[in-house]
């Protein structure tokens, strides 16, 4: 009797060890993707059209201080999604090819992670803006990210492999994971370096000439020798509250475009002799330039932008 109960707590033993070194490995892995993750979104971020909006100090310091309970946030979510995603996984995947094979397939892994999230990455592919294509690449990416992670932790329940405690796991995972996410951040800062980045149209006294509107009934008319018409141009004030308040600007007066010294510092100064107008900045692409002024704090990250009419 005393045998039996003997085995029984063994038993007992292994399979928490066993289950506390999948749960390790799952969300070691998880936490990888995460941080290669952000790099790929911020790299992403750098390639797509923006004004260049201003650095945000108080920003900053607010993610500082959330930082601990972001990490702790994220360590419970890592926990929730080993325990009901990852684990389910894996015991599905080896009794599938257990039962249609005879033995276990890796290859089921990502079969079943793919099967999966295909529901949840048409459903947003559907529900929301971003099209079949970045639908797709959604799909593909959390895909990815399910089934390395899977594949990783299922290293430790292979029985023809060499026994690895969690500890173990946790250390390859650190290793690997570290020069991955070197190697990811390395290859992002190459290629932004080399060109990939965005950065706005170099304009130019020619190019800046001409009509610019709001879309909405205002208009900007810049003519090539230094004239400007404004009509029902937008332009923005701070109340006592610091809330922006909304005046229309109709008249006459003159512009100027500085170069600055590249495409970020480019600048068109217009004074107009009815009302005052900030300074105009440039962002857009070569074919569809634009102008734009920020809207009352420029950490409120609100901005006023004219388009090129022709």
């Amino acid at each position: 009797m005393r045998s039996e109960m003997q085995v029984s707590v063994q038993t007992q033993a292994r399979v928490r060890d066993r289950f506390g070194a999948v749960l390790t490995a799952s969300m070691s892995m998880l936490s990888v993707e995460v941080v290669i993750g952000a790099i790929a979104l911020i790299v992403w971020e750098q390639t797509q059209e923006s004004p260049g909006l201003p650095y945000n100090a108080l920003g900053l310091l607010f993610l500082i201080f959330m930082a601990p309970f972001m990490a702790a946030a994220g360590a419970a979510l890592g926990a929730l999604l080993s325990v009901g995603v990852v684990m389910p996984l894996l015991v599905v995947a080896g009794w599938l090819g257990r039962r249609l094979s005879g033995r276990e397939a890796w290859w089921w892994v990502p079969v079943l992670a793919g099967a999966g999230t295909a529901p949840s990455a048409l459903a947003a592919s559907a529900l929301g803006e971003a099209g079949l294509l970045a639908g797709l690449g959604g799909w593909l990416a959390v895909t990815a990210a399910l089934a390395v992670t899977a594949l990783v932790a299922r290293r430790l329940l292979l029985p023809d492999r060499p026994r690895l405690s969690g500890g173990a796991m946790f250390g390859r995972v650190a290793l690997y994971g570290t020069l991955a996410v070197v190697t990811a951040g390395t290859l992002g800062c190459i290629g932004l370096y080399a060109g990939m980045g965005y950065e706005p149209p170099q304009l130019s006294t020619e190019r800046v000439a001409g009509t610019w509107s709001d879309r909405k009934g205002g208009t900007l008319t810049l003519t090539a020798d230094g004239k400007a018409t404004a009509t029902r141009v937008e332009t923005f004030d701070l109340d006592d509250s610091f809330e922006p308040v909304v005046h229309e600007c109709t008249g006459t007066g003159a512009w100027e475009y500085d170069p600055g010294a590249g495409p970020w510092s480019q600048e068109v100064d217009v004074s107009l002799d009815d009302c005052p107008m900030d300074t105009w900045e440039v962002f857009g692409s070569p074919e569809h330039p634009k102008l734009f002024v920020y809207i009352g704090d420029p950490d409120s990250w609100d901005l006023y932008i004219l388009q090129r009419c022709d």
